[in-house]
């Protein structure tokens, strides 16, 4: 099953940040540290051009320090690219970013106007809770729901920095599809357009391999199961998610595994690696042109049909 939410507000979300980049002089992409590839907007290098960019990656307390690392390492091979970790839990740490803002953007002759930087992020990445605390004050309102800012609006952070907010936005299409599974499991997708039991039937089979000894922890399974649903399966027992009749009720126990997972209570995890979405970029590649070559194949045929028709 693919997962894709692209409402109307998101639209109007990329044609407005579309038609004021050109005035912008620093960008700050807000990403999911537990997600930093799935979480990355793929229209945003297009949109910024050269703009000097800070990549945030926020909820890093939730996320695999080890992993985080090589996220770090690995986007800041791309020019003009800061990516930085931050916690909402570490207000002082994400004050920081006004400095940083200035030292990318020295030598560029500003001293006679503001920094115009623009703040921009998927839903529910934690771009509004940043930016009161950037800005000392409550200003953008927050929600654990995804998609609450609808419109831009323009902060005066300090003396020199003006910062402007726009709505989270994902882009039509979102591949590969395992990057909609982890936007899901993140809180990135409201949850009326996706499964529960595919979502966390995902999750199982991710974690099961990497991050035995956190559901062993969390649970207090003796052992993990290999199979994604024997492993649901466990946790359901373990929670006494049951129904009537002694089965495991699998929507409850979907709900409990994504929701805690969302929660941070199964500690510190990343659910991508650089490595690993490589892999999953080709692959998609592979698949996209296999079926634009069915599809060349089945409209020639078509043609050849209609040809031989009007004979």
């Amino acid at each position: 099953m693919a997962i894709n939410w692209f409402p109307g507000h998101m639209h109007k979300a990329r044609k407005d940040i579309a038609r004021i980049m050109s005035q912008v002089d620093v960008v700050i992409e807000v990403l999911d540290a537990r997600i930093p590839y799935s979480s990355e907007n793929p229209l945003v290098p297009n949109l910024r051009g050269e703009t000097p960019c800070i990549k945030l990656l926020n909820k890093a307390d939730l996320a695999d320090p080890a992993t985080t690392a090589l996220w770090v390492q690995h986007m800041e091979q791309e020019q003009g690219v800061k990516a930085i970790p931050v916690s909402s839990k570490q207000p002082g740490q994400i004050r920081q970013l006004l400095q940083t803002c200035r030292d990318l953007t020295a030598g560029r002759n500003l001293e006679a106007r503001n920094i115009q930087a623009m703040i921009m992020g998927i839903p529910n990445v934690g771009k509004s809770t940043l930016i009161n605390i950037l800005a000392g004050r409550k200003i953008a309102k927050t929600g654990d729901e995804a998609g609450v800012t609808k419109s831009q609006q323009r902060i005066k952070l300090d003396e020199r920095i003006v910062l402007t907010d726009t709505p989270g936005f994902l882009w039509p299409k979102l591949n590969p599809p395992e990057c909609g599974y982890r936007l899901a499991a993140t809180g990135a997708i409201k949850d009326k357009v996706f499964e529960y039991e595919d979502v966390a039937a995902f999750l199982a089979a991710y974690l099961g391999p990497n991050y035995p000894l956190a559901l062993q922890a969390r649970y207090g399974l003796e052992e993990v199961p290999e199979e994604e649903i024997a492993l649901l399966d466990a946790i359901g027992r373990a929670r006494s998610c049951v129904r009537k009749g002694g089965g495991v009720d699998l929507a409850k126990v979907s709900s409990l595994l994504v929701n805690e997972l969302q929660a941070g209570l199964l500690g510190p995890i990343s659910l991508e690696t650089p490595e690993m979405v490589v892999e999953e970029e080709t692959r998609a590649q592979q698949e996209d042109a296999a079926k634009a070559k069915q599809k060349a194949e089945k409209d020639a045929a078509r043609r050849e049909r209609a040809r031989k028709n009007r004979k």
